[in-house]
């Protein structure tokens, strides 16, 4: 197999994000709506980016509310989250072999930009397509990475740990790949779409490049 790119995801893929989004938006939403939600009540609120979900959520105090949220996904951020164990390695290895590299995720522009920093991962990545605030947009993101590289679609692969990430590579007709490492990934539901490849370690992942690219 000859790949010349390949498209991340980033929360649960490239770092053990969710907590860090989780942590944010439970002391934001209790700060102006009073209540406490769940890891299941937020995850089921993903598709548009934080900003689309605040807005919905806190209409009239939206970016008051996403100032806080940023501010303290910061903090959390800062204390908390790291790559996976190797994968960095695996980043660098993949540089070695000549592909391309690139992020596609639903997060949006700050927060992207906060998780990139903090795990000290933005030079791997020539390119960066974040989320929108009106809604999932992940396989025409896709798309608009091919297009930069003037790649075609067989030549890309993308990793991520959920079925909709897979179900955007399908839908852009890039290969998918599962990365199944961090303990919120969907395992079943990955499998369960008969991607290239479910990778359970990182370590998995690392063998995969080096037998196949």
């Amino acid at each position: 197999m000859r790949l010349k790119g390949i498209i991340f995801d980033l929360d649960g893929t490239l770092g053990n994000t969710l907590p860090v989004c989780f942590a944010a938006y439970r002391s934001a939403f209790a700060q102006f709506l009073g209540r406490t939600y769940t890891d299941r009540e937020i995850t089921a609120l993903f598709g548009p980016s934080e900003e689309g979900i605040i807005q919905k959520l806190v209409p009239h105090q939206w970016q008051a509310c996403l100032q806080t949220y940023l501010g303290i996904y910061e903090q959390v951020h800062a204390r908390y989250a790291v790559p996976f164990p190797g994968l960095e390695d695996a980043l660098r290895l993949l540089r070695q072999r000549g592909v391309v590299l690139a992020v596609v995720t639903g997060k949006g522009t700050h927060s992207a930009a906060i998780s990139l920093r903090y795990l000290d991962l933005a030079g791997y990545f020539d390119i960066v397509e974040t989320g929108s605030a009106s809604g999932a947009i992940k396989p025409r993101s896709i798309r608009k990475v091919l297009a930069k590289w003037q790649v075609p679609p067989h030549e890309v692969a993308y990793v991520g740990d959920t079925a909709y990430d897979l179900k955007a590579a399908l839908e852009a007709h890039v290969i998918p790949l599962g990365a199944a490492w961090a303990a919120t990934a969907e395992v079943n539901s990955l499998k369960a779409l008969a991607p290239l490849a479910v990778f359970d370690r990182v370590e998995d992942f690392m063998r995969w490049i080096d037998h196949n690219l």
